[in-house]
């Protein structure tokens, strides 16, 4: 299959996973709500995960299909690039991103604390069953203290209405099935694309891919980011980075050994390490990201990135 055809599946298998995460976690949110289901956990569950679908489909796909390279780079390169790309963009767009000491004691903390374990791990060799159990059993302490930080607001902002009915579930159920094919279609074309064009999957991971899956993290961000919900634009991009490491590592690797990629230990993992620091250390200092702290972390991402290909290539 030649390369042209290769991206354009790859590019219309993208669309399709991230329209099918949209509509499935929408109807799963209907149908909580007409079960009675609590605001706070479908407001905490949805999210954290909610844009982070394409991500663990992906990675999830590409563990347990053989290609457990591309499915660590989806995880991490997505990361670098929400907390550089996606965060950078956000401020210079926007002039200043703000938050709370609440959301960098929460969000950020925990979004260093699963990499610094994430990595610890790796520095092991493959991440096994034993790894997997930690991470999910970290994201578990994580929703814990979500619920209980957002139960005042469910408390106050009850949210009625909600729709069980067979559209709505077989509307879930097809759009579930959608994910999980497109998944498939998608992770098939990229290594397609690694193939034919002689490119590491390690690669097409790190940077296509994620970038790829990431578009709805981008969207979100930006556009809270222009109608100056700045709040919003961090915590969607922690929660995310948080969601794909602890679980998108942590459920592939309770069925399969993912192995690990030296580069990752003593490249991927610092990097990311070190841009969560500096974006935690630029919103303490004042509680906002101006602009010039954005262009700075965009450099550092495309220094990365520029570093990453050139060491592979």
């Amino acid at each position: 299959m030649t390369p042209i055809i290769l991206i354009l599946i790859f590019c219309a298998s993208l669309l399709g996973v991230i329209r099918s995460a949209d509509i499935f976690v929408d109807r799963i949110v209907d149908i909580g709500r007409a079960l009675g289901i609590s605001q706070i956990i479908l407001g905490v569950t949805v999210a954290a995960a909610g844009t982070s679908l394409p991500e663990f489909g992906s990675a999830m796909i590409s563990v347990l299909t053989g290609s457990p390279e591309l499915g660590v780079g989806v995880v991490i390169g997505s990361n670098i690039w929400n907390i550089a790309g996606i965060i950078g963009i956000s401020a210079i767009l926007s002039c200043a991103v703000t938050t709370n000491r609440d959301e960098i004691r929460r969000d950020g903390l925990f979004g260093l604390l699963s990499i610094l374990i994430l990595s610890s791990f790796m520095l092991m060799g493959p991440i096994g069953p034993l790894t997997g159990a930690v991470l999910l059993s970290i994201y578990g302490v994580y929703l814990l203290i979500l619920i209980k930080k957002q139960r005042k607001y469910y408390a106050s902002h009850l949210i009625e209405g909600g729709d069980a009915g067979w559209k709505t579930i077989v509307t879930a159920v097809l759009s579930f099935f959608g994910l999980v094919v497109f998944c498939r279609v998608l992770v098939y074309s990229a290594v397609g694309i690694a193939a034919v064009l002689h490119i590491p999957e390690m690669i097409v991971g790190l940077f296509a891919l994620a970038i790829g899956t990431s578009l709805a993290e981008l969207v979100v961000a930006v556009n809270s980011a222009r109608k100056h919900m700045c709040s919003l634009s961090l915590g969607t991009v922690l929660g995310s980075n948080i969601f794909n490491i602890l679980i998108g590592i942590g459920v592939p690797s309770l069925f399969v050994k993912i192995p690990v990629e030296p580069l990752s230990v003593v490249l991927d993992a610092p990097i990311l390490i070190v841009v969560t620091v500096i974006v935690m250390y630029f919103m303490w200092t004042d509680m906002e990201l101006r602009r010039v702290e954005g262009v700075v972390l965009l450099i550092i991402y495309i220094i990365y990135a520029a570093l990453r290909i050139a060491i592979t290539g």
